[in-house]
């Protein structure tokens, strides 16, 4: 080699030596403390119990507030294990708390259970109900219940063995679907004294919460009139139907003046008996929602202008019932650093060519049906804060707690990629294997994050400090009537 030439290769050589990684440059991932470690090693111990967990409660299927024996299950295992249990808080049967441990921090975990009504589904990839018509976990809430139960007997387990000071809460929130188990529980005072709660979901994704969520409000007008024989008397009826379609004829035209991030969705749930008869009785029941809680006032207020221009326009009568106000996420960028870190600490599962083999399976109506186009059978990747904080789409009661409480929380792939929620499709995955993989993963980084809570003050102070600044003049109010009370059922 000619020397100059060496010259060059030693120079390029030190400056490739010395450039700095880009930004995009992933990080390596940190690894796990001794006590986290266990954590992780007590979910693998505990995964025969977790994964049997949620094949029940996806086997008994319950709508909210219906959730009987989900509920029930979930209380017995925690009893066994030693927690302290409550049951019926905020006055919904299938509500509980369960805590172990003692004094500060106060570290809450929230669990659902319910399903989804006409989402029965076999474990199959081809559309097949266990039972037409009968409810099915098409959001995945069987291995959300069965994931944090098995993140608080880690944890416990971990409590135990290293002495760790603190408290921690599993609550069991119902009709999560429906946006009321937390937010009466939240109006009942529930989490008033708690640090910091985290919350998880099954997805189609791996990533801390970053984002928010869409508040809503859940109400249904019922108006009253007279009735009458349609064609015998029809001038001394009054149509209640009329006025309800009056209504949505209503809000169809206010859609076109409202900001692009809000939703307006209704079904009518009653409309007369026999079409000779002038309904007396009709009620629709009316979903709206914007990214904030004051846009769901200003749109909910001018819904209800609506419903007076109908009942005048059909002389007729109408009451609404507030069912439940749901208010949108407050995210904590303290919290969701810490999640990621320990999304990558534990790492993802590795999927088999059988489950990717079955997520396709999975795939193929969509494809035919929407020409879909599906670059991954299952997303196996951590995505970033900045890659998890997508717009809001959907609406939980989780935002309720996120306005009194700093709270964070994770996503793990438990179903094919990019299918869409509330499906049958993933009532089939979160039963399978890729579900299953899912929640254990959710286990074991719900864990390691509490016990990190557990151990370090600084992290919840983090927390606590951002929850200030994010809440400062920004006062919590509802729509639901002072003292009323939660329904009892919801359809």
């Amino acid at each position: 080699m000619r020397p100059q030439w060496s010259l060059v290769v030693i120079a390029f050589l030190i400056v490739l030596t010395c450039e700095k990684p880009s930004a995009a440059a992933e990080e390596p991932a940190a690894p796990l403390g001794r006590v986290q470690k266990g954590a992780v090693d007590a979910v693998d111990r505990l995964s025969s119990e977790i994964l049997s967990v949620n094949r029940s409660i996806w086997e008994f299927a319950e709508v909210g507030l219906e959730e009987h024996r989900s509920s029930a299950l979930l209380v017995d295992k925690l009893k066994s294990a030693g927690f302290r249990v409550r049951t019926g808080l905020a006055d919904i049967p299938t509500a509980f708390v369960a805590e172990f441990g003692e004094g500060r921090p106060i570290i809450g975990l929230l669990c659902e259970y319910d399903a989804l009504p006409g989402l029965s589904q076999k474990l199959s990839p081809d559309r097949d109900p266990v039972k037409d018509g009968a409810p099915g976990h098409g959001c995945g809430h069987s291995g959300l219940g069965a994931g944090t139960l098995g993140a608080v007997l880690a944890v416990k387990s971990a409590m135990e063995q290293h002495r760790l000071p603190g408290t921690i809460r599993l609550y069991g929130t119902p009709a999560e679907e429906t946006l009321i188990g937390k937010v009466y529980m939240t109006l009942a005072g529930d989490f008033r004294d708690l640090d910091v709660c985290l919350h998880y979901h099954p997805s189609t994704r791996n990533e801390s919460w970053s984002g928010s969520s869409k508040a809503a409000v859940s109400a249904k007008f019922t108006f009253h009139g007279t009735a009458a024989h349609a064609a015998g008397s029809p001038e001394k009826g009054r149509s209640a139907l009329d006025a309800v379609e009056l209504m949505n004829v209503g809000a169809n035209y206010m859609r076109e003046h409202i900001k692009g991030d809000a939703r307006i969705h209704y079904v009518i749930t009653e409309g007369g008996g026999a079409p000779n008869v002038v309904p007396a009785k009709a009620t629709v029941w009316y979903y709206v929602r914007a990214d904030d809680h004051r846009g769901v006032e200003e749109y909910f207020g001018w819904i209800g202008d609506i419903a007076k221009g109908a009942a005048l326009m059909t002389r007729t009568k109408f009451d609404v019932q507030v069912d439940t106000d749901c208010h949108e996420i407050i995210p904590n960028t303290s919290l969701s650093e810490l999640v990621l870190k320990n999304l990558k600490a534990v790492g993802p599962p590795k999927f088999t060519e059988a489950d990717r083999a079955f997520a396709r399976r999975l795939q193929e109506p969509l494809i035919s049906e929407f020409r879909t186009k599906f670059p991954d059978a299952i997303d196996e990747k951590v995505y970033s804060l900045v890659e998890a904080a997508r717009p809001a789409g959907g609406s939980t009661d989780v935002g309720d707690v996120s306005w009194h409480i700093p709270t964070g929380g994770l996503r793990t792939a438990c179903m094919a990629a990019e299918s869409p929620g509330h499906s049958w499709q993933n009532v089939a995955a979160i039963a399978s294997p890729i579900g299953e993989k899912g929640i254990l993963y959710a286990s074991k980084v719900l864990a390691v994050t509490m016990i990190d809570l557990l151990q370090s003050p600084a992290e919840v102070t983090a927390a606590k400090a951002e929850f200030d600044k994010r809440m400062k003049d920004r006062p919590y109010t509802t729509l639901i009537p002072k003292g009323q009370k939660a329904p009892k059922k919801i359809r």
